[in-house]
C-alpha cells in the first residue's frame, strides 16, 4: 500500500480556530527542516530551466530574484527566532492555503518531476506574507520594464500587482504589497 502524498505543507483542516504568528512559523519551521540542500538544488535547477522562457536582458534578474530571493530563503525559515504572539488573520491564511493548494494541484501535472519546488514556494510564500509582514517578492525585485518591488512610508509596491493579482498561477492575489500607483 502507498503512503499517500500530503499535497499542502499546512491544510486547512489542520487550522482550529486561532493561530499565533510564531505557531505558524514552527509549523513552517518543521517543513522547512525537511527540505535538504538536494531539494533546494532540484529547485534551483527547476527555476534555471525555467529561466530560459525569459527575455535574455533580464535573465540575470530573473534568477536574482527567485534563486537569491526566493529559494534561499528556506535557510531564514530555518534560521528565524521571532517569537510573535499576534493572531494570523485566519481569513487571509486560509485564502492563501487555497490558492497555495490550486498552484499545487496544477504544479503536480505540470512538472511533475520537482516535488520540493511548490513545497519550497508554499513555505517562503506563508513566511514572507505572516511571519515577516513583507512582500513575497522582495525589495528591490526588478520586473521586465525596470521597474522595481519598492517601499515607502511603510508601505510596499509592487509594479505587476494589478496585472497578476487574479493570475492563478501567481501569489499576488494574497500578497501584501499594493500596487505601485506611479505605473498603474
Amino acid at each position: 500500500m502507498f503512503k499517500k502524498e500530503k499535497l499542502m505543507i499546512l491544510e486547512l483542516e489542520e487550522l482550529n480556530g486561532n493561530l499565533t504568528i510564531d505557531e505558524l512559523l514552527k509549523i513552517l519551521k518543521k517543513e522547512a527542516t525537511n527540505i535538504h540542500i538536494a531539494d533546494i538544488m532540484s529547485a534551483c535547477n527547476f527555476l534555471i530551466d525555467e529561466g530560459k522562457y525569459v527575455q535574455p536582458q533580464y535573465r540575470e534578474k530573473f534568477y536574482n530574484a527567485y534563486l537569491k530571493g526566493f529559494i534561499l530563503r528556506i535557510k531564514e525559515v530555518k534560521e528565524d527566532k521571532n517569537t510573535d504572539q499576534n493572531l494570523v488573520n485566519m481569513d487571509d491564511l486560509e485564502s492563501s492555503l487555497s490558492m497555495l493548494k490550486e498552484q499545487e494541484i496544477k504544479m503536480k501535472k505540470d512538472y511533475p518531476h520537482d516535488p520540493n519546488f511548490s513545497k519550497i514556494y508554499q513555505i517562503i510564500s506563508i513566511y514572507t506574507t505572516f511571519i515577516l509582514d513583507e512582500p513575497i517578492h522582495v525589495v528591490g525585485t526588478e520586473f521586465p520594464g525596470g521597474f522595481k518591488v519598492k517601499i515607502e512610508d511603510e508601505t510596499y509596491y509592487c509594479p505587476v500587482k494589478d496585472k497578476q493579482k487574479d493570475n492563478p498561477d501567481a501569489v499576488c492575489g494574497f500578497c501584501i504589497a499594493e500596487q505601485d500607483p506611479e505605473i498603474g
